[in-house]
């Protein structure tokens, strides 16, 4: 069943999570007009379902950086030609909103978005620790970026939202496919086993560095999410080492930054799926179904 937060809990909690999701220059408007505009996927998705929920979405998002991270390339273009060290909430925001935009958004907007992000990439290139050079445009790098985000928006709302079938799964990694080329990604996993074999394939060239934990000490104390759930953020960062599988948890040296103990656990499971049944009226996904002539309710029943 749906509910609306009473009106003293909903307003700061709308407004820590707007200016959570909308950088400078952008606004609710944004997912709101033009009336009646499609989104790449629709309002009966799989991703429409998952990333309404603002927990799971910041555990995933964690999670998926931390895979693009261990792998050197990446690791490389994001932590050497991005702002995130110095203005970590400022990039989360850009990236979170990207993020909405891409699932929730007009497709006019989306594909303006992407094209401004893909011309971004084109100008980030340079040689890795390992000798390696890379590029941001680099379609194989892409791919990794798309198919981690996949993996850990997905994964985080499985475990700590509401288990999703494989039928699902399998349907969340095609419905990601159209926005995946527009990123520049052409070989992005179409299924649950696609993603687990891509995971097998990529293991032996991820490797652990000083950026892992250097990236994990900045998000368990930046002001990323809204006051009500600061509290928690340190246990929703924990939790996101813990969407990693066990093997790579080992290999890239994060296994004793993944320990919850049962309650703990528990809690991020139960703000989870309390979360997945607020209908926070500014959220992108509420302002996208008003777009579409939709319920605000239409994604929490």
């Amino acid at each position: 069943m749906s509910r609306i937060l009473p009106s003293l809990l909903r307003q700061p909690f709308e407004a820590g999570l707007s200016k959570l999701l909308q950088p400078e220059g952008t606004g609710p408007d944004d997912f709101r007009f033009p009336e009646g505009e499609a989104a790449l996927t629709a309002p009966d998705s799989v991703s429409w379902r998952v990333f309404k929920n603002p927990v799971s979405v910041f555990i995933g998002g964690v999670a998926a950086v931390l895979l693009e991270l261990a792998e050197p390339g990446v690791r490389s273009g994001v932590w050497l030609h991005s702002s995130f060290r110095e203005r970590p909430v400022e990039r989360l925001r850009r990236t979170g909103y990207a993020a909405m935009m891409t699932v929730y958004g007009p497709r006019s907007r989306t594909e303006a978005l992407i094209a401004g992000v893909t011309r971004r990439h084109g100008q980030v290139n340079g040689v890795a620790p390992d000798g390696r050079a890379y590029s941001a445009a680099d379609p194989k790098l892409l791919d990794w970026v798309h198919a981690t985000a996949s993996f850990g928006f997905l994964e985080a709302y499985h475990r700590f939202v509401d288990p999703v079938s494989l039928p699902d799964r399998d349907r969340f990694y095609v419905e990601g496919q159209p926005a995946a080329r527009l990123y520049g990604a052409l070989s992005v996993p179409s299924s649950e086993a696609d993603m687990a074999a891509l995971l097998v394939r990529m293991a032996p060239q991820l490797e652990p560095s000083d950026v892992l934990h250097e990236f994990l000490r900045i998000v368990r104390v930046m002001p990323a999410l809204p006051p009500a759930l600061r509290p928690m953020q340190r246990l929703l960062v924990t939790a996101a080492v813990m969407v990693l599988p066990a093997g790579l948890r080992d290999r890239l040296d994060l296994a004793s930054a993944a320990t919850l103990s049962p309650w703990q656990e528990g809690l991020v499971r139960h703000v989870g799926a309390a979360m997945d049944h607020l209908v926070l009226r500014s959220h992108p996904a509420v302002q996208a179904c008003r777009r579409l002539g939709l319920p605000d309710d239409h994604l929490y029943g």
